[in-house]
């Protein structure tokens, strides 16, 4: 019996030897392997930077406080345009008076529409174009919202025609900047001055930019746009004029319908007149043939 006890004790210890000898062996071949993985992945450096992220993004998640600000970090940033870089305190007196008056009148946010007539200031400085005027056309063509599109595609602030005029959003990155307001009101303002220029005259050139030049008048689109820049002119001046009564549109004398220059037959100029011709035909039905 005693023979049978130590006989049994004798292979247990064996066996249980044999077990931990293997898992010795087991684990010290497992940790060959990591080490041996590990060696491969972090000598190449691709590799370590990407573990090094994927780590850090771990803590990050696990020991960073939860915060509503990081709410929308992963948008993409707005075009410059539309960061507000003028508040309506910090305009010179005549623009703060346009713009508190604008605000209350079309339902803007104070310091956007004061970004909005900053713009249109600089802007008309630089082309020599009337402030107002182009404030006005912007009034009446969008009422101050950006994003607003007619029937026929005009689009942004400025109403512009942005597949015709294509060429003009270009150093601006595009067409979809025709949405942001202030690059509307650069192109719009240039599209403004080319057919004052051509027109001889201010009302000729808004008869041009509603697309009537070929048309006996305008739908009183010109007598709008001036009775409003007649009342931003008053206002400018420190005149009280309440926002709130509506544009009666002041008498235009008419105007004769433009004559095109005569141009030499370029492809240039062949595209040109078709863009100025498709201009006219699709803003015609939006401004005219409604009642102002």
């Amino acid at each position: 019996m005693r023979s049978y006890l130590k006989t049994a004790r004798t292979v247990a210890r064996d066996v249980g030897d044999g077990i931990i000898a293997t898992a010795h062996n087991t684990l010290a071949l497992i940790g060959f392997v990591v080490l041996l993985a590990a060696a491969l992945t972090f000598g190449r450096p691709e590799n370590r930077v990407q573990v090094e992220q994927q780590v850090f993004g771990w803590l990050q998640q696990r020991y960073a406080p939860p915060a509503v600000a990081h709410v929308g970090d992963n948008l993409e940033p707005s075009g410059a345009g539309l960061v507000l870089q003028a508040q309506i305190d910090d305009l010179p007196t005549q623009q703060k008076r346009v713009a508190e008056w604008l605000s209350r009148r079309y339902r803007i946010a104070p310091d956007p529409m004061a970004h909005m007539v900053a713009a249109a200031y600089d802007t008309a400085a630089r082309l020599k174009l009337d402030p107002l005027l182009l404030l006005s056309v912007a009034a009446v063509e969008s009422s101050f919202n950006p994003f607003v599109q007619s029937g026929v595609g005009a689009q942004g602030l400025m109403q512009v025609m942005s597949d015709v005029h294509e060429d003009k959003f270009q150093r601006f990155g595009g067409t979809q900047a025709a949405w942001d307001p202030v690059t509307s009101i650069k192109v719009g303002a240039v599209i403004l001055k080319e057919y004052v220029l051509r027109a001889g005259s201010v009302e000729g050139g808004l008869k041009l930019y509603v697309g009537a030049g070929n048309a006996e008048g305008d739908g009183g689109y010109g007598g709008k746009v001036l009775a409003e820049r007649a009342r931003l002119a008053e206002v400018a001046q420190g005149k009280h004029v309440s926002p709130f009564v509506p544009i009666q549109p002041l008498p235009v004398a008419p105007t004769a319908q433009v004559q095109p220059v005569p141009v030499v037959a370029t492809p240039a100029a062949a595209d040109a007149a078709a863009g100025a011709q498709r201009a006219s035909a699709n803003r015609m039905p939006e401004h005219v043939a409604q009642a102002y």
